[in-house]
């Protein structure tokens, strides 16, 4: 992990395990879109080998996948393995102000709910 990554505004986690073939294959798409978005942070995070990083937070089905603006949540959730519909929900984030950021994360209750658990920006190792 890149000091970029940690300290970016944005943080774009990818939540995948060694032995899962998708994972694998997604791995090197995921990579490129660093290139894409200079300014954010993406880190790779093995869901079995990074166990501390990813905590309480239950991972069901891969890759899943967790946005960060600072230390709030916009997205927690699996992703289809189709590295262009991450590249679309980046660039939607990153066209959102502070203050809209900031209401999206309260929107809903199941924005809400990832608060704090799917906080991986807070567990990375320092």
């Amino acid at each position: 992990m890149s000091f970029l990554a940690r300290e970016a505004e944005f943080l774009v986690s990818c939540l995948c395990a060694a032995w899962c073939g998708t994972c694998r294959e997604y791995r090197a798409g995921f990579d490129a879109l660093q290139a894409r978005f200079p300014d954010v942070g993406f880190v790779w995070v093995d869901v079995e080998d990074q166990s501390e990083v990813v905590d309480d937070l239950d991972v069901e089905n891969f890759p899943t996948v967790v946005i960060q603006r600072g230390s709030q949540v916009l997205f927690c959730g699996p992703m289809l393995p189709q590295h262009h519909l991450l590249e679309r929900l980046i660039a939607t984030y990153l066209l959102q102000s502070e203050a809209e950021s900031a209401a999206y994360v309260a929107g809903n209750a199941e924005r809400r709910a990832w608060q704090g658990v799917a906080d991986i920006r807070s567990r990375l190792p320092g």
